[in-house]
């Protein structure tokens, strides 16, 4: 919307061009979703407040987790908001890339919306059936899989590439259809899953947006994504602004999630932060980092498969508590102490997944 403008403008005042840089867009728009976030935050949380839109919790949980009940929830609301506006104000709104992604954050906001809200009116944890929510996930992804595989103009948009070993490309054809819709579950579900301590999910998904942010920025440059032997995708470049949206909104989020939180996200936030992380993903390419630099929610995704699997299979389960930040509080870790520990695997397996771009 403001580069439309800036481009107007541009012939009565040279200075506006300054505006067609990617690195300057992206700053600007991580500036205002955080803003937007900080601003909007604080009258979010009260009316959630006064309308009693509080936590349901779990009475199988953490004993300290009771306290938690009544905390304002669907505070991922926030961080929907200032994505969209950021992005909407800052990116080039000729690219389609920018809109599947945006779309497709809306949709799965819209599930975790239903969701959220249908705990807070039964008053219970389960809110949206597993098989309704499945079901709409489904729907989104594979609409959204089949529109990107659709879109794609060149065979390096749709094939696979292999990390840490140069020139290693699986051409998919339709294939990638059916990798995009798994990864986008799976991300979505994954983050979702990681979304049970005060910031937990939240600054994971900021640290992978700002390295999928690098991604996208050298895969749409055709002179970067030559010299580090990725494949160049026209018009990816757009979506570094779309990252720096989230890592935006999400810090301003956390700044009143951080511990003891005054609002939760809710699935509202969680479902549509980890879809959109796989989304853009898929546009650069980087699947398999995606995997890498995510192994927090990998590992709290497979510890609950792991548990139903177990308890099915033999009656027996191998944690505490599924997923695993449960399992390390009911071993007697501090909630903070767990937090700041995935935190920091957060930041090694993201500069593990960055170290790909020039370890070939």
């Amino acid at each position: 919307m403001l580069l439309a403008l800036a481009e107007y403008l541009q012939q009565y005042y040279s200075g506006f061009n300054v505006f067609q840089y990617l690195t300057l867009r992206a700053i600007l728009g991580t500036i205002t979703a955080l803003m937007l976030s900080l601003m909007i935050g604080p009258m979010m949380i009260r009316k959630l407040t006064s309308y009693k839109i509080g936590q349901q919790v779990r009475d199988d949980g953490p004993q300290s987790h009771l306290s938690k009940a009544g905390t304002p929830t669907m505070g991922g609301a926030l961080i929907l908001i200032a994505i969209a506006v950021s992005a909407l104000l800052w990116s080039d709104l000729d690219n389609h890339q920018v809109w599947i992604t945006l779309a497709v954050m809306l949709a799965f906001g819209l599930i975790g919306g239903i969701d959220d809200y249908k705990k807070l009116v039964y008053g219970n944890s389960k809110g949206l059936s597993a098989k309704a929510k499945y079901f709409w996930q489904t729907v989104f992804a594979a609409s959204a899989a089949y529109i990107m595989y659709s879109m794609a103009d060149t065979p390096q948009e749709t094939a696979l590439i292999v990390p840490f070993i140069k020139d290693v490309v699986v051409p998919m054809g339709a294939w990638y259809m059916l990798l995009a819709y798994f990864v986008i579950v799976g991300s979505s579900n994954a983050v979702n899953l990681t979304d049970g301590l005060d910031g937990l999910a939240i600054m994971p998904t900021v640290m992978v947006a700002a390295a999928l942010g690098v991604f996208a920025y050298a895969s749409g440059h055709a002179a970067f994504s030559g010299y580090l032997g990725i494949p160049y995708i026209a018009g990816v470049g757009e979506l570094t602004i779309f990252c720096g949206a989230i890592v935006g909104a999400g810090l301003g989020f956390l700044w009143f999630n951080t511990y003891p939180a005054q609002v939760f996200m809710g699935d509202v936030g969680a479902l549509s932060l980890g879809a959109v992380l796989g989304v853009i993903a898929i546009f650069v390419r980087q699947e398999i980092v995606l995997l890498i630099m995510g192994g927090v929610f990998v590992m709290e995704t497979v510890s609950v498969i792991l548990q139903v699997g177990s308890f099915k299979l033999t009656g027996k389960r191998i944690f505490h508590m599924a997923p695993l930040h449960h399992h390390f509080e009911l071993k007697g870790w501090p909630e903070p102490r767990v937090i700041v520990r995935f935190w920091i695997i957060t930041v090694v397996l993201v500069l593990i997944g960055l170290a790909s771009l020039k370890i070939r």
